[in-house]
């Protein structure tokens, strides 16, 4: 069930207090053939009712009451359409980021970034024309695209069907897992979490978060923890590019820094001394050569929340491939559902759901971690994956055709303020919760602006 208590009980929340959340439901958000609006609402009214708990523990007295709005999730899960930098509207996907013909099927690829379109070209033998990868596409079948793209290093998955997915090797290890997966890691000590104020009430004021994730659904887990208080510091490798407006998108709250790993070990190891909580967003085991695999992590740093985010999970024969959101949704069959012709072309989810629903769960998970560790002990670990959350919106009670959407406008979930980027309009949050933040303290900065230190 795409709904509010499968997640809250995934997360291992306490049944009692789904109790403290409501919900404005606003039919025609959101429209898709799958139950997107509620998958969407229940992610983020898990990832505000987290939060909450853990106010109330650091806070005192009850937990307070949660409200969870359609119209803000919406609004909020596309947040990248809404956001304007000095009047200018971003541009989300590359001209070679989409679906094509090939001679069987079709296949999506991802060339958001120059080295994957690089990539995708070289395995392909033509120029950065569309007509010269149309061409090439045309000749082959989706399949032996799929792997010769993803030999070269590049990202294009070839479309399947749920069934299809649900029999595939990589689907079947997805299907085994939790939609969110907790784990201790070890017996370390309870860490005393400072009392905090009731207004505003910030949950994660005064814990420090070294995020190292991109795209999407990582940076949106932190700009969540941000909002809540926490002094989040994304660390960037110099020589991987960035997209400077998805970074505007989700680095409200955040402080950014540049740090070459092997360079700059006895730096990283500093932030890591003073660390409460660890976030990677990089392909399974990209990270473990500097010793950042969970169990690393804690050793140096007991008690530790280490949170996880991959697109296909760190198991199975894909386990070790870069992934998308775009592309997910084509591999497990949502892109065929959302199309709804057998022979037609596939279609999309109307925002890019697995990435910030996936967000929110992590951001979530990480907050029930961390009131467990200052309960319980032991540094813990939280893996969440595009892919699982995928097979968890396919689980979901399918509507008909997506009908027309429901815009209730978006104006009154979007904020303006001045920044060193310019003048920024943006989404809010739509974690909402009695006494809690509803803007972040600060806008976004430059990518890699700011030292590699905590506040």
């Amino acid at each position: 069930m795409t709904d509010l208590t499968s997640v809250w009980s995934a997360l291992g929340g306490d049944p009692a207090l789904l109790a403290r959340v409501s919900a404005v439901e606003r039919p025609g958000v959101l429209p898709s053939r799958l139950p997107v609006r509620e998958s969407a609402r229940a992610c983020v009214g898990a990832c505000a009712l987290a939060a909450a708990e853990l106010g109330a523990r650091r806070a005192g007295g009850g937990v307070p009451a949660v409200r969870v709005d359609d119209g803000a999730v919406a609004t909020a899960f596309v947040s990248e359409r809404h956001l304007l930098v000095g009047g200018r509207a971003p541009e989300t996907f590359a001209p070679l980021s989409r679906f094509w013909r090939t001679a069987d099927g079709w296949v999506r690829t991802h060339a958001n970034y120059p080295h994957h379109r690089a990539r995708l070209l070289a395995a392909l033998g033509v120029p950065e024309d569309p007509g010269a990868v149309a061409a090439a596409l045309a000749e082959r079948s989706a399949r032996e695209v799929e792997e010769a793209v993803y030999a070269a290093g590049g990202l294009a998955v070839a479309l399947r069907t749920p069934e299809e997915w649900a029999a595939h090797e990589q689907g079947v290890e997805v299907g085994k897992r939790p939609l969110v997966e907790c784990g201790r890691l070890d017996a370390a000590p309870a860490r005393m979490l400072a009392p905090v104020d009731r207004d505003p009430l910030l949950p994660a004021a005064g814990l420090r978060v070294l995020d190292l994730t991109r795209v999407i659904a990582g940076p949106v887990a932190t700009r969540t923890l941000a909002l809540l208080g926490a002094d989040v510091l994304r660390v960037d490798a110099p020589g991987l590019p960035e997209i400077a407006d998805q970074h505007a998108d989700t680095g409200f709250g955040k402080r950014s820094a540049l740090l070459d790993l092997p360079a700059g070990r006895e730096v990283f190891e500093e932030l890591l001394a003073t660390a409460d909580v660890v976030v990677t967003g990089y392909r399974p085991g990209a990270l473990d050569r500097f010793g950042l695999a969970p169990a690393a992590l804690a050793e140096r740093r007991p008690g530790v929340v280490v949170a996880q985010l991959s697109a296909w999970g760190a198991y199975g024969p894909w386990g070790g491939r870069r992934g998308f959101d775009s592309l997910v949704q084509v591999a497990t069959g949502i892109a065929a559902v959302e199309g709804g012709a057998p022979a037609g072309p596939p279609g999309a989810l109307p925002a890019q759901a697995l990435d910030h629903g996936t967000g929110y769960l992590l951001a979530a998970g990480v907050l029930r971690a961390l009131g467990e560790q200052a309960e319980e002990g032991g540094s813990r670990v939280v893996r969440v994956a595009l892919a699982r959350t995928a097979g968890w919106l396919l689980q979901g009670t399918a509507h008909g055709p997506a009908g027309p959407s429901g815009d209730v406008g978006a104006g009154r979930w979007l904020a303006e303020r001045d920044s060193a980027l310019g003048r920024l309009r943006y989404a809010l949050s739509p974690v909402v919760f009695d006494g809690g933040p509803r803007d972040w303290a600060r806008p976004p900065g430059r990518w890699g602006a700011d030292p590699a230190r905590w506040v």
